[in-house]
């Protein structure tokens, strides 16, 4: 099992993120830290595979932390899990080799799909002695390195459908609803929240979420400006 640590300054949040982490077969949550401190000593004693790390934390930032992990050599690899958006930021954490950013909020399958090619690269990795030399292929693969187009629609998404739900959210300009889209492609809102999940995975899409009474808040989409 691939242990990990999940860090982040709000308890509810980390309890999504390690629910996340549980369904995914292979992994375990080691424990989770709402502070800095309480990150770096987490990892000391608990010796995680992989660190799911915050960035706004109340007694140091996430960076901070990363700094820190970074100076031991045996440390744990880092996904960064986060609402910062500044370049500043994403670039500090490419500086510290994070294997990941992830920008909250996200669903299920963008994490999903990060720690399951985690567990590929480590056992691609583990299945080798330290001195065995790799082919191109092999370093592009640890290093995320993907040709370009490679970004394809899962099983069961057609390129027709996804235009008509990109079109939908180009053209409202603002938030909107599942259901609200549903309704303007005219499909069922299952099927329309797919396409929507995929965009906001792949970064063509936003999500923000919008608190009411009783019950999940509600997820809004929009198009991605970027």
């Amino acid at each position: 099992m691939i242990s990990v640590l999940v860090v982040d300054d709000d308890f509810m949040v980390a309890k999504v993120h390690g629910g996340y982490v549980t369904r995914t077969p292979g992994f375990t949550v080691a424990g989770v830290a709402h502070t800095g401190a309480d990150a770096l000593r987490a990892v000391r004693e608990l010796a995680p595979d992989l660190v799911l790390l915050d960035i706004y934390l109340p007694d140091m930032d996430g960076i901070s932390v990363l700094r820190e992990l970074r100076a031991d050599d045996s440390g744990p690899d880092v996904i960064v899990i986060t609402a910062a958006r500044d370049v500043d930021t994403i670039r500090a954490a490419m500086h510290g080799g994070v294997l990941h950013y992830l920008i909250k909020p996200f669903g299920y399958p963008a994490l999903h799909d990060q720690l399951r090619h985690f567990a590929t690269l480590r056992a691609k990795l583990d299945g080798h002695p330290g001195s065995t030399a790799l082919g191109q292929a092999d370093v592009d693969q640890v290093f995320g390195t993907r040709p370009r187009g490679s970004t394809t629609l899962p099983k069961g998404l057609t390129a027709q459908t996804a235009e008509l739900v990109e079109r939908a959210l180009r053209e409202t300009g603002t938030p909107i609803s599942a259901s609200a889209c549903a309704e303007r492609v005219q499909l069922s809102r299952v099927s329309v929240r797919r396409y929507l999940e995929f965009f906001v995975d792949h970064g063509k899409a936003e999500v923000t979420l919008r608190y009411g009474g009783a019950g999940r808040p509600e997820r809004l989409y929009c198009w991605s400006a970027h």
